[in-house]
């Protein structure tokens, strides 16, 4: 079954809606808007990155055998590394710098670069797995890249 379950579907698309909402505060919405919404879509970005991260733990720690568990050592590594992409994207908010932009081409590069290790994730993940990411994170990091360049 490569079908999506539905609510799988729609609960993924709904995960787009808080960018989609940043989206429209940056482009249509007064310009005290701007700043809050710009960082918001960083945070966001931030955490469905994190996110990301912990499915591919779930699925690495879900292997049904020590040993195939032991052959999954890059994507042990892989679950880490989204969630330190996004302590290193935020932290120049903790630093005082309140310029989301470069946050955000970082975190929506991340978001397509994630598409390489759902590609690898065959016989883990369920079947339709790929039909769930590659919109869901095309679609979260295009917007993302949107919102930095507003």
């Amino acid at each position: 079954m490569r079908e999506v379950p539905s609510r799988a579907r729609l609960l993924g698309l709904a995960g787009l809606l808080p960018q989609i909402a940043c989206l429209l505060a940056v482009y249509l919405g007064p310009a005290e808007w701007r700043e809050a919404a710009l960082i918001t879509a960083a945070l966001y970005a931030a955490l469905i990155l994190s996110f990301l991260g912990g499915t591919w733990w779930g699925l690495a720690a879900g292997a049904p055998a020590a040993e195939r568990r032991a052959a999954l050592g890059w994507l042990w590594i892989a679950a880490v590394m989204p969630s330190l992409v996004a302590l290193v994207a935020l932290a120049p908010f903790a630093l005082g710098y309140t310029g989301a932009e470069p946050s955000l081409m970082m975190l929506g590069g991340a978001l397509f670069v994630a598409l390489a290790v759902d590609a690898r994730l065959a016989g883990l993940a369920p079947r339709w797995w790929l039909n769930l990411r590659v919109p869901l994170s095309i679609g979260l990091g295009v917007l993302t890249f949107l919102i930095a360049l507003g």
